[in-house]
């Protein structure tokens, strides 16, 4: 694999490495943290989540445009890399009192801030990394399956840090923000060889107009799409918000099931990152839209399984089937995105149709699901759950057009 003699691949791997190791500690461990730590009830941990999403709303259409103007220079990416880099003082010194002041408040703001590294952060991340390794004519899956080592990885670690100091977990946040500034300072991302027919040259010869935003919106597939990505993206992360939770209730010790728990996810990571490999293969077989539909179904059986098969095995078995789920999702996006839309518009139709329609339902669904934990308890929270799932993704699939039904010109522009 040439791949693997080029040192650019490996810093496009150690950037999405540092990344996602953020990204996993927090949410595999905010949930406790905010529980055991803040002290905070599931409704209020809600609110925490809704203020993420919130907060990316506002975000994610301004960072869309603003990184396809910017195509392959970094400026926006380490404005998030700085942001990163004070997690851990901001927890350690101001969460805390914030919450104290006024929980709601603090939550808010707790959130918001979060989400400027996090929900919002990680749309300019995945775009910026996407186009840049297409440029260099890397296949997304191959590097993306970094952040999937980097999640299990930080799921190991992560239980023995937080059993023994819940707040190292965002200090860790914060060192591993500062190894990937300097690999973003160290990239050099266009292609030195023959760089005639990538991204860059596309958008230089036909920069972005108003126009071709405005045709993004005409676009049927691309409503059927932010429909898809409210079934599955968003309802992937409302269901793992509070699982951890949920899966330690079936302790007595809480401590042994926190710790059991980082270690189901680490193996469940570790196998994403062997399907990370192979996904992009298959998708190609059956085609970005199968992926996805494919995807919303076993996200639909994975939650109702975990309503109605309550042994600790059977919880464990149905966490590990999202290393399944998540490289289908994941890569079926990439490939939808650029075989359906215009490829200078990525950034764009990504934060849009990916992340900004994520967080809409993440900013609706958190507060919901947190009143429906309250009142009705996890297990039937979770069939109501399932049932959406399978009704987004449905409604999604109908109106969301295959790669193979758009006009050829969208696709000549990836090749």
């Amino acid at each position: 694999m040439r791949n693997l003699n080029q040192l650019k691949f490996w810093n496009f791997g150690g950037m999405y490495y540092f990344y996602f190791m953020i990204w996993a500690l927090i949410f595999a461990f905010l949930p406790f943290w905010l529980h055991k730590t803040a002290h905070l009830d599931t409704s209020v941990s809600g609110i925490v989540f809704s203020a993420m999403a919130i907060t990316a709303l506002i975000l994610e259409p301004i960072y869309g445009l603003i990184q396809d103007k910017l195509g392959l220079k970094k400026y926006l990416f380490g404005f998030v890399v700085l942001c990163l880099l004070f997690i851990g003082p901001f927890v350690q010194f101001a969460f805390i009192p914030l919450l104290q002041i006024n929980a709601i408040f603090g939550a808010v703001v707790g959130g918001a801030f979060l989400s400027l590294c996090l929900n919002g952060g990680v749309g300019v991340v995945e775009a910026y990394i996407e186009r840049s390794t297409r440029e260099n004519n890397y296949e997304y899956g191959h590097v993306r399956l970094f952040g999937s080592l980097a999640g299990g990885t930080a799921a190991f670690i992560g239980g023995i840090m937080f059993v023994r100091n819940p707040y190292s977990i965002f200090w860790a946040c914060t060192v591993s923000a500062i190894i990937l500034g300097v690999l973003l300072w160290a990239l050099r991302v266009k292609n030195d060889d023959t760089s005639t027919q990538g991204v860059s040259k596309e958008s230089e010869e036909n920069p972005v107009t108003k126009e071709n935003i405005m045709n993004v919106f005409k676009n049927r597939s691309f409503w059927g799409f932010c429909i898809m990505m409210i079934g599955i993206a968003t309802m992937f992360d409302v269901f793992d918000q509070q699982f951890p939770n949920y899966f330690t209730s079936f302790f007595d010790d809480t401590s042994r099931g926190e710790l059991i728990f980082s270690r189901i996810t680490s193996l469940q990571i570790f196998l994403e990152a062997g399907f990370m490999l192979l996904t992009p293969w298959f998708i190609n077989k059956i085609g970005a839209k199968n992926g996805l539909i494919l995807a919303g179904i076993i996200l639909f059986v994975r939650i109702l399984g975990s309503a109605f098969l309550t042994e600790i095995w059977m919880l464990s078995f149905w966490r590990i089937l999202a290393s399944i789920e998540m490289p289908l999702m994941l890569i079926s996006i990439m490939k939808y995105i650029t075989g359906v839309f215009d490829v200078r518009l990525s950034a764009t139709v990504y934060m849009l149709g990916f992340n900004f329609a994520k967080q809409i339902g993440i900013t609706i669904f958190s507060y919901v699901m947190g009143i429906l934990y309250s009142a009705i308890g996890f297990q039937n929270s979770y069939i109501v759950l399932s049932l959406i799932v399978i009704v987004f993704v449905t409604i999604g699939a109908f109106i969301m057009k295959s790669e193979k039904q758009q006009p050829q010109f969208n696709r000549n522009l990836v090749a």
